[in-house]
């Protein structure tokens, strides 16, 4: 975990609130100059901080109804086989490791239900499934708190 100071967090902020506001604007928020701010960006680009500049787009608008997460019980040694194989789907919006029951969750877009169950039939020579699919959602993907940098020693502090 790398050290950032006010600056650096405020604008990882002002990125995430919107990733095309313009170095000279970025520059005026935190009081530096514009090559100032672009070797700042720079920076944390290199030492992979930013890890991209994205448009957040509405799945509807494309004709995708249906958004599932798919839990999938898997064994450790089919991983070699199943990466490439969620990588080259392109409905995938995110694949993760995780603890628990199931090996991945899995987190797709599709335009029907039969498009669904027809990766699903794929999915499953990998082992078991169980589809969780989205009816509305209340918090769509948001920025991570840029506050102070907290250590391994001292968790972020939640609210009950």
């Amino acid at each position: 975990m790398y050290a950032l100071d006010a600056i650096d967090r405020k604008i990882v902020q002002i990125l995430q609130q919107d990733a095309r506001t313009s170095v000279k604007d970025i520059a005026q928020e935190v009081q530096l100059s514009s090559p100032a701010v672009s070797a700042r960006m720079e920076r944390l680009e290199r030492r992979g901080i930013i890890t991209g500049y994205h448009a957040a787009v509405n799945c509807e608008m494309f004709g995708y109804q249906i958004k599932a997460f798919i839990n999938l019980e898997m064994e450790p040694y089919q991983q070699k086989e199943f990466y490439p194989f969620i990588r080259s789907v392109p409905n995938v919006v995110e694949c993760c490791h995780v603890t628990g029951d199931y090996a991945m969750l899995i987190q797709v877009v599709f335009h029907t239900t039969m498009q669904l169950e027809g990766f699903i039939s794929e999915l499953q020579r990998f082992g078991r499934t169980n589809t969780l699919i989205v009816f509305s959602t209340a918090v769509e993907h948001r920025d991570i708190p840029i506050g102070g940098m907290e250590t391994e020693e001292e968790p972020p502090k939640t609210t009950p």
